[in-house]
């Protein structure tokens, strides 16, 4: 049965003869260096690629958490809207109706404030110079006591800066008298 076997082996299919030993012995550690190097090289790209997945995905998150930020922000708006137009139609009232002013006018200081929280403050401020990226205007006036340019009147107030802002502030812009 075993005289395929060469006389050189033994039983187990091991080298019998010295230089096959020593041939055998050399290329252990060689071929344990081969596998080890190419075992480090895969845990090192692992590692690399797992930095890379949790990077993502904390982009991703805070992406997310921006999205929906601003969803919530943009609801507000209404809101802070019909305020406003309560404390307009409160205010030509007849007086009696001071405590219910106050209390409105107390319910739209709270909401303007989430929203300066929530990273969307307001933007009210007239006489400062007309920005198209804060500003939409949607009348001019004549008026000679302010430079053309200016902002005269906000008609509705813009919430948030630069890349956070919900919508621009509706102005007057005030122009050259002829």
């Amino acid at each position: 049965m075993n005289e395929h076997r060469s006389d050189a082996q033994d039983q187990a299919g091991m080298p019998t003869t010295r230089s096959e030993q020593a041939l055998a012995e050399e290329a252990a550690p060689a071929e344990t260096d081969a596998k080890l190097a190419e075992l480090e090289d895969r845990w090192l790209r692992s590692v690399a690629e797992l930095d890379n997945v949790r990077k993502r995905i904390a982009r991703d998150a805070e992406r997310i958490r921006a999205e929906e930020r601003s969803k919530v922000a943009a609801e507000w708006l209404p809101v802070l809207d019909n305020l406003e137009l309560a404390l307009s139609h409160a205010a030509r009232g007849d007086g009696g109706g001071d405590a219910v002013l106050e209390g409105v006018r107390a319910v739209r200081d709270q909401a303007v404030t989430l929203l300066g929280k929530l990273g969307y403050p307001r933007h009210d401020e007239t006489g400062v110079p007309f920005d198209p990226a804060r500003h939409e205007a949607v009348t001019t006036v004549e008026r000679e006591d302010v430079d053309p340019g200016t902002v005269v009147e906000v008609l509705r107030p813009g919430y948030g800066d630069g890349e956070r802002q919900l919508r621009p502030a509706i102005v007057a812009v005030a122009k050259k008298v002829e």
